[in-house]
């Protein structure tokens, strides 16, 4: 090979996909490639419609205009120009014009296909556009997770046991031991007489176990001639047999309960249990979350919590998915927080009234990581008396320092229930959310952006749920609120130049670095919130309201997915590098340095960051 021939070999060896090729293809491959020099406001070759090139810009730059005339991309040294080889844009009025003297390197597309025969990854890479690469690599990472995880992508009907074992509620309590005794089963679910001899009942009016008979019965010393109906849990909750395995573990984990009854088209089916699921489970969280529930002193949960980074680290190297690992993350912080509260409640004797524990942003968005800061707050009965703050503020103090010894930092923002302005009746957090929607001033702005993320983790849950509707109901009609929570959030923009070069933050401990959390992460889930409360849905995990808003006046179905492979690409790599960081005993960041992390890793970012301000973008214009 001449000199001229391996400078452009060691330049394209640099340039992802092509630095996934042997050496020897790559020789083949430079051999093929014809240099041009292109001067201001030149086209590329419009006939590359009929015979595609792909061109690769060694000095210079170049700008991309649509169909539309619109500039849509910018190309500088080392940028890949694949546009003429995208079937998408086969027989559409698009342009690439010079911006600078340019030195071009162009290969012609058809034979560079045939040169890569074997490698159909560079092929697609090169043809797909910057939304199809990322769904491509989000199914990678979803076969990855399918292939580490054990009941993370399983439906429950691979666990459950059928058929469903019955009792009517006039049934005595002895016989429903002898029921259990005789079959193996430690619980029976209490159905309609018309329905105790049928294999698939309708919903059952309750469940009885083997721990009821214990705590209600025998303990009590209650006749056991008396019905199983005095002893039995009425209400039970059910899961669809169509539903994931962990979904149905979270469910039982959050409830403290140990059985779940199945249905399939709104019959019972059967019944799965937390043995049945962890007997599967490979990593362990809900053994923990067992764990803390059995802890009998602030001490011994601080003991368990240091076990949560080594809990991540593992998920991660696992394979399991960001879903999967922020949910597991979060139901075990709220393991910790009821586990507080219920110590408390022994200390302080009971509540003078009902009330409500809420978490707010990232937990009850169900996205926590291990040791994240606390945002948390109290909703209360309207029928409290001042003198009962007393004791509010008893239990606020206890939980949040407990939490804090465990490793959840005191929220700097002081969003906690230890301030009385976030522990107030229910009358008044709804003149909070009607002042927030009605008169929506940067405070309020910034509130919005934490309340309205709330999810109850102890007490009435009817408290907040009352307060949620009625908010919902006003988000879904006032577009002035609409537009000033999407300005607002608009202001947090993915770090990418106009170049497509990432665009590093410059200063202090984390110079050249970029901010995976507040640059890229961030701005989805506000918008996902948007999104949410422009539809008046009430998930308030990002990925759900995506779904849920997917095809509506606010979010088409093609965004909704762009945004989604966004979302799971870059919360994979966030995961990843706090695995690293965890695994070195360094302290947790969002700060990734491009420099660490892959060429062709490096390229998926930028298509992430792409999505993203392709939906800013919109999403301005929408507001204007």
């Amino acid at each position: 090979m001449d000199n001229e021939l391996a400078e452009v070999c060691a330049f394209v060896t640099t340039i992802p996909p092509f630095d996934l090729l042997p050496d020897t293809l790559l020789d083949k491959l430079v051999r093929e490639i014809s240099i041009s020099y292109l001067r201001v406001d030149e086209h590329l070759s419009p006939d590359d419609i009929e015979q595609p090139k792909l061109y690769i810009l060694r000095k210079g730059a170049l700008r991309y205009l649509d169909a539309n005339k619109k500039l849509t991309e910018k190309y500088a040294e080392g940028d890949i120009c694949a546009v003429y080889c995208q079937k998408s844009k086969l027989n559409t009025d698009i342009a690439v014009i010079v911006d600078e003297d340019s030195l071009i390197y162009s290969l012609d597309y058809k034979t560079l296909k045939t040169l890569l025969v074997n490698y159909p990854d560079v092929i697609e890479f090169l043809e797909h556009s910057s939304e199809q690469r990322l769904h491509s690599k989000k199914n990678k990472l979803n076969d990855e997770a399918i292939l580490t995880s054990s009941i993370s992508n399983t439906s429950v009907e691979d666990f459950y046991h059928h058929p469903i074992t019955t009792i009517s509620p006039r049934a005595s309590i002895q016989e429903a031991a002898i029921k259990m005794t005789e079959q193996g089963f430690s619980c029976l679910v209490v159905v309609d007489d018309n329905d105790a001899d049928k294999q698939s009942a309708n919903l059952g009016l309750g469940i009885v176990t083997d721990k009821d008979i214990r705590r209600r019965c025998v303990a009590l010393g209650l006749a056991t001639s008396n019905p199983v109906s005095e002893i039995m849990t009425a209400d039970i909750a059910t899961i669809d047999i169509k539903c994931n395995a962990y979904d149905a573990l979270i469910a039982m984990t959050s409830k403290h309960i140990h059985h779940l009854p199945v249905t399939k088209f709104g019959k019972l089916a059967g019944m799965v249990s937390v043995t049945d699921l962890v007997n599967n489970e490979e990593h362990n969280a809900v053994n923990m979350t067992s764990i803390i529930h059995k802890a009998s002193s602030v001490a011994e949960l601080v003991t368990i919590s240091k076990l949560l980074n080594k809990l991540q680290v593992k998920l991660t190297k696992l394979g399991a998915n960001a879903d999967h690992i922020g949910k597991s993350i979060s139901a075990i912080t709220m393991a910790f927080t009821i586990r507080l509260i219920e110590m408390a409640e022994q200390k302080l004797g009971p509540a003078p009234v009902p009330y409500a524990w809420l978490a707010a942003g990232s937990q009850a968005r169900q996205e926590q990581l291990a040791h994240s800061d606390q945002d948390n707050a109290l909703i209360i009965s309207d029928s409290m008396q001042p003198k009962d703050d007393v004791w509010f503020m008893s239990l606020a103090t206890f939980v949040c320092d407990g939490l804090a010894e465990c490793g959840f930092i005191y929220c700097p923002g002081d969003i906690m229930a230890t301030n009385k302005q976030w522990r107030q009746p229910q009358k008044i957090w709804q003149q909070y959310f009607d002042k927030w929607i009605d008169t929506p001033s940067p405070k309020a702005l910034l509130n919005s952006s934490v309340f309205f993320d709330l999810s109850s983790i102890h007490g009435d849950v009817n408290l907040l749920e009352k307060v949620r509707q009625r908010m919902l109901e006003k988000t879904k009609v006032s577009t002035l609120f609409i537009a000033h929570m999407s300005s607002n959030a608009l202001r947090s923009r993915p770090p990418l130049g106009f170049f497509r070069d990432f665009v590093l933050i410059q200063d202090g401990k984390h110079n050249a670095t970029l901010d995976l959390k507040h640059n890229g992460i961030a701005p989805i889930v506000d918008l996902a919130r948007i999104y949410a409360l422009s539809e008046g849905i009430a998930a308030v995990n990002t990925l759900e309201r995506l779904q849920q808003c997917s095809g509506s006046k606010s979010l088409t179905k093609a965004s909704a997915e762009n945004l989604i492979d966004a979302y799971a690409f870059l919360t994979s790599v966030r995961l990843e590098h706090q695995g690293k960081l965890l695994s070195n005993k360094q302290a947790v960041d969002n700060y990734i340095d491009p420099k660490q992390i892959s060429k062709l890793e490096r390229e998926h970012l930028k298509d992430a960051f792409k999505v993203i301000k392709a939906m800013q973008d919109y999403r301005q214009s929408a507001v204007l």
